[in-house]
This record gives structure tokens, sequence and C-alpha cells, in this order.
């Protein structure tokens, strides 16, 4: 499997509340912070649902 870094980079505020959950999830939370993890496909789902918070990059 391939690893991605994800970064918040827009804030999480007057969004929905599974938004907000998937962040958590995720371990993300403040603008700038960065998460490694492995790209699985409930990953993938994760990272579609808040695409246009988040900067992805394939390591």
């Amino acid at each position: 499997m391939a690893k991605v870094k994800i970064t918040q980079v827009r804030s999480t505020i007057g969004r929905p509340k599974t938004q907000l959950l998937t962040m958590a999830a995720l371990g993300l939370g403040k603008i700038n912070r960065s998460i490694e993890k492995e790209l699985t496909p409930s990953m993938s789902g994760m990272i579609r649902k808040i695409g246009h918070l988040v900067k992805v990059e394939e390591i």
C-alpha cells in the first residue's frame, strides 16, 4: 500500500458534524497539522469526504 501525507489547510468552523468527526478520526483539528497514513479503501473514503479541507501528498 502507498503512504500519504494529509495536511489540514482549511478551517472546520461551520462544517457539518460528519466532516468534523472525520477530521477528528484522522487526528486533525488545527490548520497545518499533518499526519502520515497508509492509503486503504476506508482511508480513501475519508479523504474524499474532507478533500476540500485537506492537502494530500503521496510519500
